[in-house]
């Protein structure tokens, strides 16, 4: 057993099994011994990113947020608020690139990078001391409780939200449980544990089929209230994997979408060493529309992560690919790595970008473009 099992095991033995949401939470983010706690030098070997392809990523994504800026008003100060920022690396793409290249959007920008783990702070601290000293950077273990204007966003954070794990069964949901038997993690099925269970599923219509297993993201839920009473005007734009519920619980996911991660390899093994391996779960859009709207988020469209960084790409032909005085190797080599981020067989298709606003009088945005013509 890893240390956290073993007070995962001792927590268990005293009050009984666990909602998969607090075994969970704990595996990701115990102060000490979860997996995001830690610091990045051994993440690498589980899985990568879209911000470890190239920076192009984080310079798109920089035009938009310039955009959006622009839509309300260019304000003097404009917060950029980024949920999950580990060790700044995605805050160095964006900062480098407006410091660079949109001047007058970097004169605006306080960037906060809220980010829990000690260890990750003091990398990002590191890596970003330059921009901080300016006045355009800082870190926050908490969102900001006002965002007067700006925007809130998070690249593959809300699918490592924990979950509840439910299972249909005999006409009636039930919660699968983390109980202990002769000393290892096993499955417990009980009565749901929060009637917030129930509602998740009946605000979105999702009926379940016999034995089919899903999970209920009822932390997704609550951290889009939250974003929403905390953003007074501006926007929240939200990157990761998964679809809206219509798809997310039909019948090609009746194991649900739950998995472990750990040394590049993917399995349903989600009690083996605690603490050491990722568990993710598809993002629901649509619970994150449905809650966002009652804290007066309105959605503005979901688009691919293709089409978001095409558009946004094409409208200077992608020269922000290209750094100056590059080598005809090194310009192939990025656009290699472009083609990562957008093939539909790559990160393009799987993972989506949602983009909610609150208060904002042109809602057209470049990254959308469905919406457009």
């Amino acid at each position: 057993m890893t240390p956290l099992a073993e007070l995962l095991a001792s927590r268990i033995r005293r009050h009984g099994p666990l909602p998969f949401a607090d075994f969970m939470r704990e595996c990701l983010y115990h102060p000490l011994h979860g997996y995001y706690s830690k610091a990045e030098s051994t993440r690498f070997a589980d899985y990568y990113t879209s911000v470890d392809m190239h920076p192009i990523f984080g310079r798109l994504l920089a035009r938009q947020f310039a955009e959006m800026w622009e839509h309300l008003g260019s304000p003097a100060e404009f917060m950029l608020v980024e949920a999950g920022a580990g060790v700044g690396r995605l805050a160095g793409h964006i900062l480098d690139f407006c410091a660079a290249k949109i001047p007058a959007f970097y004169g605006a920008l306080r960037y906060v990078a809220v980010e829990r783990s000690a260890a990750r702070i003091e990398q990002a601290t590191q890596r970003l001391q330059e921009h901080g000293h300016n006045g355009h950077f800082a870190i926050a273990i908490e969102i900001p409780s006002r965002i007067p204007v700006g925007c809130l966003f998070s690249n593959e954070l809300m699918d490592a939200l924990p979950v509840h794990r439910v299972i249909f069964q005999e006409g009636a949901l039930k919660e699968i449980l983390v109980g202990l038997d002769a000393g290892q993690f096993v499955d417990v099925v009980a009565p749901v544990s929060t009637c917030a269970i129930n509602d998740y599923f009946s605000t979105q219509s999702i009926v379940l089929s016999e034995g089919q297993h899903a999970e209920a993201s009822l932390e997704a839920c609550d951290w889009i209230t939250e974003v929403g009473r905390r953003l007074e005007r501006g926007y929240v734009l939200t990157i990761d994997y998964g679809h809206r519920a219509a798809e997310l619980f039909d019948d090609h996911h009746t194991r649900g979408t739950l998995l472990a991660y750990y040394d590049h390899r993917v399995s349903e093994n989600f009690y083996a060493t605690p603490g050491e391996q990722d568990l993710t779960a598809h993002v629901n859009f649509t619970a994150l529309e449905l809650w966002g709207k009652r804290a007066g988020l309105d959605s503005v469209g979901l688009t691919s992560q293709t089409g978001f960084l095409l558009a946004l790409g094409q409208r200077n032909e992608f020269a922000d690919l290209y750094d100056d005085g590059q080598s005809e190797t090194e310009r192939v080599q990025a656009r290699l790595q472009l083609k990562t981020l957008i093939h539909p067989e790559g990160m393009g298709e799987r993972f989506q970008v949602l983009i909610q606003q609150k208060g904002a009088a042109d809602s057209n945005l470049t990254g959308l473009p469905a919406l457009h013509g």
